[in-house]
């Protein structure tokens, strides 16, 4: 699949502060692409530059092999939610959208369509000023969604929003990338990432730490283990060892072992004659990869040694294998 947003050593400073640092990277149709990174990785500032709200200090940043200001009809190309509250509070949720559908082109009845489609319908005649956060978020994603583009962008969407809101957006966002559109979203919620996004970006400060699927990323990290379970536990747990494995015991008595994968575990029980009950390849979670990808990028940090982090990492992927 051809990129449809792409980034060329991009790079963003204010003052000082380098925001964005030479980043590079391609996001594709089809799949639901996550953008993360610790606060202050510079995610809001690369997607602002992606819209044309900042302008790159170097390297650039296309749409369709576009800038976005070059773009011939930019509301029916990209749609995007960067701050759901930004709203004129005086304006009712339609009125809001009929004068984004005038400016930008799109037809009167596209209105109705997006508010029926994020559930405000029965509120389209109240002021947007007075809507919860998580009902700006609907009307901001209503405000996206207005001229039926091919690339949408989300930063932070689920913030506000109640379970129910939160299955929405997810299954809103998988649908989109199943019609082919290219869905381009930050968030802070790894557990969210994990059940939504197919790929993910990783930033930190500023400049891109990983790229990869949900599975790869996972797999990678250092929290992936096997789950081996044997009546002679103590027996296997020096086989491996003398094999090379890296061998911690869990609490019920199961071995947690990195360094050896399920099938090497497998034939060496056989080899040395050890019953073997289970053996489970356990990814780590999102949170976990991410906590160890991130740990030296983190711009504001705790006076927590950075072990604590690791340990933190390691405790939810051992969660995860039980």
């Amino acid at each position: 699949m051809d990129s449809v947003i792409k980034a060329d050593e991009l790079s963003k400073r204010f003052g000082d502060t380098q925001a964005v640092d030479s980043l590079s990277f391609e996001v594709r149709p089809g799949v639901v692409t996550g953008f993360l990174g610790p606060n202050g990785a510079g995610k809001s500032t690369t997607m602002r530059m992606i819209l044309g709200l900042d302008r790159p200090t170097g390297g650039s940043v296309t749409v369709h092999g576009k800038s976005y200001s070059d773009l011939p009809a930019p509301i029916q190309e990209v749609g995007s939610v960067l701050d759901a509250k930004a709203v004129q509070s005086g304006l009712t949720a339609h009125a809001h959208l009929s004068w984004m559908a005038k400016a930008g082109g799109v037809p009167p009845r596209r209105v109705d369509e997006v508010l029926e489609q994020v559930g405000l319908t029965e509120v389209a005649g109240k002021r947007a000023g007075g809507f919860s956060l998580g009902m700006s978020q609907r009307l901001g994603i209503a405000g996206a969604l207005l001229g039926d583009p091919r690339v949408l962008l989300f930063d932070e969407p689920v913030n506000g929003l109640d379970p129910e809101g939160i299955q929405w957006v997810r299954t809103l966002m998988r649908d989109l990338a199943r019609e082919g559109r290219t869905v381009f979203v930050s968030s802070h919620l790894m557990n969210e990432m994990e059940e939504t996004a197919d790929h993910v970006l990783v930033i930190g400060r500023g400049t891109l730490i990983a790229e990869a699927s949900i599975g790869e990323l996972t797999q990678r990290s250092s929290h992936a283990h096997v789950r081996v379970v044997s009546p002679d536990a103590a027996g296997l747990n020096e086989v491996l060892a003398r094999e090379g494995g890296v061998v911690r015991t869990g609490e019920a008595g199961e071995l947690l072992v990195t360094e050896l994968d399920s099938a090497r575990i497998g034939d060496l029980a056989l080899e040395h004659r050890i019953g073997v009950h289970e053996l489970t390849p356990v990814r780590a979670s999102l949170e976990a990869a991410f906590l160890e990808l991130t740990a030296d990028a983190a711009q504001f940090s705790s006076t927590v040694d950075l072990s604590a982090a690791a340990e933190t990492a390691r405790a939810l992927a051992d969660e995860g294998s039980r």
